[in-house]
């Protein structure tokens, strides 16, 4: 089995809370998933060839293997940011005249509140482009796939939250093996370092359709069934963090 690599520099910062929080959890993970990088690439499929083209491939990108090289060091900021939320205390609970007033001072049916973010930033801020590139590896089990996944890949400009883009830096390329420094992603991990970072990344599963993937269906996406989690050890240690940040270097 080949693989086919993508070197990308990050443009932007990076955020992509895990499967499992809700969205008042702020905390992000340290690296895309493959079910991120799946439905990029279904997005770019359907963008390029259409709908009924994607919906013929979807069981090839499905079942992916997908593996990932990060840059070092890693640096996970902390904030606390502004948002807008749905003022639920006004569905049914309150008289008309506080619902105007509600209104009138801009708390319906959005009121603000603060929430809990954080943002990566891969590499050192003032660095060369080859010392901040991830690298990102996938493989298929059929060759004839390359061509279409190739052009996938470099449709690509983003990952994760709206806003984390990224820069193709050079033609996709075909290798023989990911490489001993690229971590595996669409396995859980049996052998690791006990100093890594064990991460919770989430995955399509085998009962998966396009059906589900299609945001106009009906279908819901069960976390379990069509989209599983694996737990992925990352060759990274926590170096030191304090209220505004935490900084993570390759093991």
């Amino acid at each position: 089995m080949s693989w086919l690599t993508a070197t990308y520099v990050p443009a932007a910062f990076f955020s992509l809370r895990p499967a499992t929080s809700t969205t008042s959890g702020g905390k992000t993970l340290l690296c895309p998933t493959p079910y991120a990088l799946k439905m990029a690439i279904l997005t770019a499929t359907i963008q390029r060839d259409g709908g009924e083209r994607a919906r013929e491939l979807f069981p090839v990108i499905r079942d992916l293997r997908v593996a990932i090289e990060l840059p070092t060091p890693i640096t996970v900021l902390k904030s606390f940011a502004k948002v807008r939320r749905i003022n639920r205390d006004g569905e049914g609970k309150i008289t008309d005249e506080e619902h105007v007033a509600l209104i009138a001072e801009r708390k319906f049916p959005y009121t603000a509140t603060i929430a809990y973010r954080e943002f990566v930033q891969f590499g050192a801020p003032l660095v060369t482009d080859g010392e901040i590139a991830m690298r990102i590896a996938i493989a298929t089990a059929r060759p004839a796939d390359h061509a279409w996944l190739a052009a996938s890949l470099t449709a690509i400009n983003y990952l994760g939250k709206r806003g984390g883009f990224l820069q193709l830096m050079a033609p996709v390329r075909e290798v023989d093996d990911p490489g001993e420094s690229a971590t595996i992603l669409t396995e859980s991990s049996r052998e690791f370092t006990v100093r890594g970072t064990l991460q919770q990344l989430d995955d399509c599963g085998q009962q998966m359709t396009f059906e589900h993937a299609d945001i106009y269906d009906k279908k819901r996406i069960r976390l379990g069934t069509e989209r599983i989690l694996r737990d992925v050890v990352l060759p990274f240690r926590l170096v030191r963090s304090s209220r505004g940040y935490s900084l993570y270097d390759r093991i």
